[in-house]
């Protein structure tokens, strides 16, 4: 069984977000493996392990799209559990929006030939979203479900519940297929000292645009449909409003309540 993760290189949120160059893209120096990704890496590595691992010939695929640093999140993937590693890296895809990132990866995931099963997160932590696992699966020519809260393979059925607000539904798909999951499903593991060491053996191969058949015009600001066109720094925090009880606080509360529209 071969199965494609997407992992994404996405800036630190215990920092300021910031963004930069002419495209108005996010700045990627602080950046970390997406936390929702996780998720979806685990869920591959447990269907691994139930069918034999690597030992009986399953296959776990971290594939990232992104720049030079990227090749960490992929590096992390491999120490968390992953069989390799395939790092999408090209200058001309900087800018790209959803449309030309899904095109991308799905060039690249036929590049690596027949795969059972494509994961990924419930979105990405920094652009949020959600529209790529969508996306992928049709020009993938793939079914797909998405926002997956349990997953469960019987030959070449996959079954999944998705969680809504007051009730849960229970879908199927024949694989291949691309899945995304959300941060219900499971709970990660970490690196161990073990998998540290075993990562550093594993193979990590960088794919550019003109390897998996893409033309620049095809990605970057270029072949995307949306662009950021200005941006501006949040405004600071103004102070909140104080009430202060002199018997009448409760209807004060209710009225300031009353006029943000919350009741």
């Amino acid at each position: 069984m071969k199965i494609v993760v997407l992992v994404k290189h996405v800036p630190d949120a215990q920092f300021d977000r910031h963004l930069t160059g002419q495209g108005n893209t996010v700045d990627r120096d602080e950046s970390i493996l997406s936390e929702l990704d996780e998720y979806a890496l685990e869920a591959a590595l447990q269907l691994s392990e139930a069918r034999g691992g690597a030992k009986a010939g399953n296959e776990v695929i971290a594939l990232s799209m992104g720049p030079a640093g990227a090749v960490n999140s992929v590096k992390k993937s491999l120490q968390i559990g992953a069989s390799s590693g395939v790092h999408l890296s090209d200058d001309a895809l900087a800018g790209s929006d959803a449309a030309a990132t899904s095109l991308a990866l799905a060039a690249a995931i036929r590049y690596l030939g027949p795969v059972d099963l494509v994961l990924t997160g419930m979105a990405s932590t920094d652009g949020e979203t959600s529209l790529v696992p969508a996306q992928l699966a049709e020009r993938l020519g793939l079914p797909q479900i998405t926002f997956a809260s349990a997953l469960e393979l019987n030959g070449s059925t996959l079954t999944a519940r998705r969680d809504g607000d007051g009730h849960s539904d229970t879908v199927e798909a024949t694989l291949p297929a691309v899945v995304s999951v959300t941060d219900q499903i499971n709970e990660p593991r970490y690196p161990n000292f073990k998998g540290i060491l075993a990562a550093k053996k594993k193979k990590i191969t960088t794919l550019a645009l003109s390897d998996i058949g893409i033309d620049a015009s095809q990605v970057g600001a270029a072949g995307s449909l949306t662009v950021v066109e200005t941006a501006a720094a949040r405004p600071p925090r103004t102070a909140g409003t104080i009430i202060t009880d002199e018997g009448d606080a409760g209807i004060k509360l209710v009225d300031f309540l009353a006029a943000q529209k919350l009741l």
